[in-house]
């Protein structure tokens, strides 16, 4: 089985090492595609642990990550959800862009990130002590979920936190270069484009260039499409629906690559 590839931009691997011998809760704060998943993928492997990774939206509630009652046959069984199983067997769960759940979640995880360390199962009157190995790790994305669903700072300070954003230059080739096998001078002008659209605040973009766009039209690149229209369909498209801001952006990597 392939390694996980992940390239460190700073101390995050022994943060992570560290909040995992202590049994602390891990918020990954940050744009998306800047390789918070990637990260918890490649923690999880670099320690030997499981990981159950649960993506949130606005209908996740804590049912769906503790579990429910199901009809099997004659009988009514219960289910443990992902968190239960973490917690009874000692994995790693990963509740990403964990602001766009309902309520309810934190409500859920709060015994989890204190001293207690425990879950409550209100359908089965049981409360679980999480075993030596559970580790509770969730990410957001500030930026986007600013003035609609945000954090609460008392949910924030119940865990440490790390903010993660786009590589440096030199080291987002590296990542494209290792992820896909492209020629490092193509690595060096897609990481170029990247920076320029990032830098494009007067388009006003909801969301900007990520380390993983790139790494997508790298790979089509490699797999023989011309490079500007792997561009096109890679980069471009995704970051907007407006004809005149994909004309502009599509003019811009034009003159790039």
């Amino acid at each position: 089985m392939k390694n996980i590839y992940y390239q460190a931009v700073g101390k995050e691997k022994e943060v992570f090492e560290k909040a995992f011998q202590n049994k602390l809760p891990f918020l990954l704060k940050g744009p998306t595609g800047t390789g918070k998943s990637r990260f918890v993928e490649y923690m999880a492997e670099k320690l030997g642990k499981k990981l159950l990774t649960v993506a949130c939206h606005e209908e996740t509630s804590s049912t769906d990550l503790i579990g429910r009652y199901i009809i099997k046959g004659t009988e009514t069984v219960w289910l443990d959800g992902p968190l239960t199983k973490a917690v009874r067997e000692g994995y790693i769960i990963y509740l990403d862009e964990i602001a766009e759940a309902r309520p309810d979640v934190i409500v859920a995880i709060h015994p989890l990130t204190d001293h207690r360390r425990e879950l409550y199962i209100d359908k089965l009157g049981e409360t679980i002590k999480a075993h030596d190995d559970f580790m509770l790790v969730a990410s957001f994305n500030p930026g986007y979920q600013r003035g609609f669903k945000e954090l609460k700072p008392s949910t924030k300070q119940r865990f440490i936190a790390m903010s993660f954003n786009y590589p440096e230059e030199k080291t987002e080739q590296e990542i494209l270069v290792n992820e896909t096998g492209i020629d490092s001078d193509i690595a060096k002008k897609l990481v170029n484009i990247g920076t320029k659209i990032r830098n494009l605040t007067e388009l006003g973009l909801s969301e900007t260039v990520s380390t993983r766009l790139l790494v997508d039209a790298a790979k089509l690149i490699k797999a023989g499409l011309p490079k500007r229209l792997a561009v096109h369909v890679a980069v471009v498209e995704p970051l907007s629906d407006e004809p005149e801001i994909i004309e502009a952006l599509q003019d811009l990597t034009n003159l790039l690559i």
